[in-house]
């Protein structure tokens, strides 16, 4: 026959072992949900429609787990865009290296939400800061929405879309650049960090050195392989990037965007060599 303390000891084990179910349970659905919002991300990042048409944010338009919409839209903190559309020019080839790789630049992005200051890094990424200096020229990123905001497990903001679509490029492709930067360490792209997106799709090398327009903001540290050259540091405006972040993401069926409540539109952008 149980004793009485047997049977409390009984229960006691019993009780512990549905505890240690439901916390593995939890952590494997939080795993499971981590890995689906950075697959979901090395997807998001790429500039091109075919990806999109492969795979979709949180597996192809599901928003119950992963990069999800948010419950509901926070009060827009941004104003209104400046008069003008967004551009429409495509060229054929990646331009003309004409940066001075001993020489520092800065980009200026006035947005809708504030300034966001950048330093461009040319001796590192040559291909990169020449081709923003080139777009930035020909007014490219003028009026272009900034059409993406992940600000779950990764915390970035995704813009150089002039189609605010995420399948917008400029014609050309520019090659991989600063993949063993020393500040990525641990598969951390650090807050602050400016990189390039792209359509490698983390298989084949084929789609290496996809990159085009499109570039990602980084106002968390966020854990991501190093697959997407950093070109730059954000040096002003960090806080304009929280504030953004702070009015959350809705996600989008059409684009499969989870794109940002706030009313993110690169007014002007420019680049100077200082």
């Amino acid at each position: 026959m149980v004793s009485s303390d047997q049977r409390r000891r009984q229960l006691a084990r019993e009780k512990y072992e549905r505890q240690r179910q439901r916390r593995e349970a939890a952590r494997r659905k939080t795993k499971r949900r981590n890995v689906i919002v950075a697959s979901a991300l090395a997807v998001a990042l790429a500039a091109g429609a075919a990806a999109y048409a492969s795979v979709g944010l949180a597996g192809g338009g599901d928003t119950t787990d992963g990069a999800a919409a948010s419950p509901s839209k926070a009060a827009d903190p941004c104003g209104k865009p400046a008069p003008g559309a967004p551009s429409k020019a495509r060229w054929d080839k990646e331009p003309a290296m004409s940066v001075d790789t001993s020489a520092s630049y800065t980009m200026k992005l006035e947005t809708t939400c504030g300034d966001i200051g950048l330093k461009l890094d040319a001796a590192k990424a040559p291909h990169t800061v020449n081709s923003f200096a080139f777009l930035a020229g020909k007014e490219f990123f003028d009026h272009s929405k900034c059409h993406r905001l992940v600000d779950q497990g990764l915390y970035v903001l995704q813009c150089g879309d002039p189609t605010g679509t995420g399948a917008g490029t400029p014609g050309y492709t520019i090659p991989d650049e600063n993949l063993k930067d020393p500040r990525l360490k641990g598969n951390v792209y650090p807050a602050g960090t400016v990189a390039m997106a792209n359509r490698y799709d983390g298989k084949s090398d084929k789609t290496r050195n996809s990159g085009g327009s499109q570039f990602f903001l980084v106002y968390q540290d966020s854990e991501l392989p190093p697959n997407y050259t950093p070109f730059g540091t954000v040096t002003e405006g960090m806080d304009v990037l929280k504030k953004i972040a702070a009015a959350g993401s809705t996600y989008d069926p059409s684009t499969r965007n989870t794109a940002p409540n706030a009313t993110v539109v690169i007014d002007r952008a420019t680049v100077r060599k200082t």
